[in-house]
């Protein structure tokens, strides 16, 4: 908080991302005063980096099948985005005089598919509505007499607040702001956070030295991944996926993460099978290779009569011996089906969103938790999650709409006569 600026706030709304933001709109438009408070020099710094490859801001599948995307959370998530779903989202940014488009995939883009002109609008318009913006402030919890506790440049502040949105996100590229530090402070509070873990997350499998430093960054394209969940039921699904240093990670990956996570996490390691070959059959793949190979070498043959060659022709060689690469059958099988053995997720830091946070069972239908009354929350730091595709952002900003006119209820409720 800058020099001069009051010690007392309506609304404090700690963290700058989406929900946060949304939040200080939706209570802002009620009529509330509000402040922004951001650990870091400016707002939305992950919201920015998301957008780097082309801004996907929500996805444009029929409301049941995009409901459905939240799994073990899609009746809680279901009811914010009854309030606020993909068409309310879209209209929103075209107020900002951001046109979106729906693309091949059913991702909903920004038309110039940018991230920065949304939220530079964004944040101007928030600005000349009235919202206080305070950077450099890293929220420390409370205070004794119930205020919040703010590191900044001036050294630790207090600030009394009304009430609270805390929209700090949870525990992935903790260097834009969202460190999960704010875990500890809630459960010491009585506030019921499950442990954050990685989403939409990559896995080691601890490849040789040749794939490691040779191939790092290849794209496995498509392919068909074939995998069990932690309770035996088969999945499947093509798409794109990369080799990494250390294991994969990618769309593909990502898509089934949280069950990947979650069978290692009941089992142990996991073996997922992907099909190089989509396109070819497996008898198919059996005549192909069946054919004299003269003089050609195996890998040649290969290359040759299945169009196999880098980093998928080495990843046969990564789980086949000499002699297994050379027999026919064993060769064509395992081109439809190559295993590959998921030690574990890579680290949380490393994640694209993460699972975990505040119990939604710790919360009330407008997202106060019970324990801390005039405390709302919002966002990632909330318990539940999405794979990419724009599920993420949407349920961010629906979270956010709905903790902000939570808050500015509970402060025209304190104070009915009150000038918010």
């Amino acid at each position: 908080m800058s020099q001069g600026s009051p010690a007392h706030v309506r609304l404090a709304v700690v963290g700058g991302g989406p929900a946060g933001l949304m939040a200080a709109e939706t209570a802002r438009a009620a009529g509330v005063t509000v402040d922004v408070f951001d650990t870091k020099g400016s707002v939305g710094r992950k919201f920015l980096i998301a957008g780097k490859g082309g801004m996907n801001l929500t996805h444009g599948e029929a409301k049941p099948d995009f409901v459905q995307r939240y799994g073990a959370r899609a009746h809680e998530v279901g009811e914010w985005l009854d309030d606020f779903d993909t068409d309310d989202l879209r209209a929103w940014a075209r107020g900002l005089g951001v046109e979106t488009f729906v693309g091949t995939s059913g991702r909903v883009f920004p038309s110039d598919l940018k991230a920065a002109p949304l939220l530079r609008g964004w944040v101007r318009r928030l600005r000349e509505d009235g919202v206080r913006f305070h950077v450099h402030h890293r929220w420390l919890g409370w205070n004794d007499d119930g205020s919040l506790r703010f590191a900044s440049p001036d050294g630790e502040r207090a600030v009394h607040a009304d009430a609270v949105v805390l929209a700090m996100g949870g525990g992935s590229w903790p260097e834009l702001g969202s460190d999960g530090a704010w875990q500890s402070t809630l459960m010491d509070r009585g506030v019921d956070v499950s442990p954050l873990v990685p989403s939409n997350c990559g896995f080691d499998i601890g490849w040789s030295e040749h794939i490691a430093s040779r191939f790092a960054g290849a794209p496995l394209k498509p392919v068909v991944i074939h995998l069990r969940d932690k309770d035996g039921r088969e999945h499947a699904r093509q798409g794109e996926c990369v080799v990494t240093a250390n294991g994969i990670e990618g769309s593909l990956i990502y898509a089934y993460s949280v069950l990947i996570r979650d069978a290692i996490a009941t089992h142990g390691p996991v073996t997922i099978e992907l099909d190089l070959a989509p396109d070819r059959t497996l008898d198919r793949l059996r005549t192909d290779l069946a054919k004299p190979r003269g003089k050609h070498s195996m890998s040649d043959h290969l290359r040759r009569q299945t169009g196999l060659a880098g980093v998928k022709a080495a990843l046969l060689h990564e789980v086949l011996d000499r002699e297994q690469f050379h027999d026919t059958e064993t060769l064509a099988r395992t081109i439809k089906r190559l295993p590959l053995r998921l030690a574990r997720t890579r680290p949380i830091e490393e994640a694209i969103s993460s699972g975990g946070g505040v119990r939604l069972e710790a919360l009330d239908a407008k997202l106060m938790l019970n324990a801390l009354p005039g405390v709302f929350c919002a966002g990632e730091m909330l318990d539940w999650e999405a794979p990419t595709g724009g599920y993420l952002l949407t349920a961010c900003f629906a979270s956010g709409r709905r903790a902000g006119l939570g808050a500015a209820g509970w402060i025209k409720h304190l104070m009915p006569a009150a000038d918010n």
